[in-house]
């Protein structure tokens, strides 16, 4: 059952099946046989489509959820359809205009990022994911604020462009000017450096006698970059935006199903392994149902793809989650356009 491919149906099963599904994912409920048999192009009767469909649910492709409704598609089903049939339609002038729009503000990557699952939520109606590139800030400047005696504000300000603030500790007998000293110390010999090399220098002019920093400032120095370094590793890796979208119309009479998705979606570090994987292939990837362990309760889809930095190389994921009922044909082409422009972005 599970190895049944299109080219084993014969022409009359793969109409029918297509006219299933297609009715399926844009209503979202079973279609029967005297539906399809008013449509045009079909001169079958609701009998004959009948026995069609019976066919095809033995084959497990379709599923009949009460006795006397109609046909809808199983999750081997879509996959049937998603892999072999599916008519992709590329995103309108209107959709690839608010992606590159929302995506290129100018701004710190992670604003970027945080704006294109924000768009790609709204556009697709889904939930919107992003994996962030797991990547250390470049030092431009860096400079310390006194607040009390005994803490300081250390003013990070990256390469690109990008300003954070921490509350950091300041060993006793810091002085203002010795924060300013520790602050051009590093803007003047760190700059243009990761903060793990920043780091590294530092101990080694340390070592070597060539820090020119007292025993304190040098003690400041190496803490305000820890408090970075030690942060960035902790820091999230996964943006998930529009989980309200989650629950639409239809949701109201499957409640348990978008209750079961949401709690599903808190699991961070199982969403993240699932988007990881998508690393791997060049294109799109699609994961219907249970195929993926995580939303085989809520009986969701993850649509994802890959995005690359300026080397080529894959720096990270975008993708949606939905009910299995998405509009794929629309929804796949999205998400790769996003995932092309992050890298036209990120190059």
């Amino acid at each position: 059952m599970a190895s049944t491919t299109i080219t084993e149906l014969n022409d009359r099963a793969r109409d029918i099946f297509r006219v299933v599904v297609e009715n399926y994912l844009e209503s979202g409920s079973p279609v029967g046989s005297r539906t399809i048999s008013k449509l045009a192009g079909f001169s079958l009767s609701p009998a004959s489509i009948r026995n069609v469909m019976q066919d095809l649910e033995e084959l497990g492709l379709l599923a009949a959820p009460h006795t006397s409704a109609g046909r809808m598609p199983t999750e081997l089903g879509l996959r049937l359809f998603v892999d072999g049939m599916m008519q992709a339609a590329e995103p309108s002038a209107a959709e690839r205009a608010a992606i590159s729009a929302r995506v290129d503000t100018g701004g710190p990557i992670e604003e970027a990022l945080a704006a294109a699952t924000s768009v790609l939520s709204g556009l697709s109606s889904c939930a919107g994911m992003v994996l962030v590139p797991q990547r250390e800030v470049v030092l431009r400047q860096f400079g310390f604020v006194p607040l009390s005696r005994h803490q300081a504000m250390a003013v990070l300000v990256g390469q690109d462009g990008s300003v954070e603030n921490r509350v950091v500790a300041i060993p006793d007998g810091v002085t203002p000017a010795m924060l300013i000293e520790a602050g051009n110390y590093i803007s003047a010999r760190l700059s243009g450096l990761t903060l793990g090399d920043a780091r590294g220098r530092l101990a080694r002019e340390i070592g070597a006698g060539r820090a020119m920093l007292d025993r304190i400032s040098a003690e400041l120095v190496s803490q305000g970059l820890a408090v970075w370094s030690e942060d960035g590793e902790r820091r999230p890796v996964l943006i998930v935006r529009g989980q309200a979208n989650l629950i639409d119309q239809g949701a109201a009479a499957d409640l348990e199903r978008v209750r079961q998705l949401l709690e599903e979606l808190e699991d961070k570090e199982e969403i993240v392994r699932l988007l990881d994987s998508a690393r791997e292939g060049a294109a799109t990837k699609i994961f219907i149902g249970s195929e993926n362990k995580l939303f085989s309760l809520s009986g969701s889809s993850v649509i994802a793809a890959p995005y690359r930095g300026a080397d080529g190389r894959v720096v990270g994921v975008v993708g949606v989650i939905g009910p299995t009922r998405l509009n794929y044909a629309r929804v796949v082409p999205m998400v790769d356009f996003t995932a092309q422009t992050l890298s036209r972005l990120m190059g």
